[in-house]
């Protein structure tokens, strides 16, 4: 049964980025939240600030409940090809001279 999870890359999600098209990636896992835009209790805005990204922060930052967690199911599509999504940057502040 496991095979049967369709695998997206980070190229394919990242087009889906839409208020009628809108996917996201959240712990490895995508969502097609396109249909649950008009009833998500924080609105469409914070769908769009994600929407073919990464928001597994976001998601956990705001501490969202089990129910939330369980809606969830209905909107996931597949998984994140870990291997297709970008190295994050590091930032490293210039040295000030002492």
């Amino acid at each position: 049964m496991a095979s049967d999870k369709k695998v997206f890359s980070s190229d394919e999600v990242s087009q889906h980025n839409k208020r009628d098209d809108c996917w996201l990636i959240i712990s490895g896992k995508v969502y097609d939240v396109t249909h649950f835009m008009d009833e998500h209790p924080g609105g469409d805005e914070v769908f769009l600030s994600s929407a073919g990204k990464d928001a597994t922060f976001d998601f956990e930052d705001v501490g969202h409940s089990e129910d939330a967690r369980e809606l969830m199911k209905e909107y996931y599509i597949g998984e994140i090809d870990s291997s297709t999504v970008p190295a994050t940057m590091t930032y490293v502040a210039p040295v000030q001279p002492t």
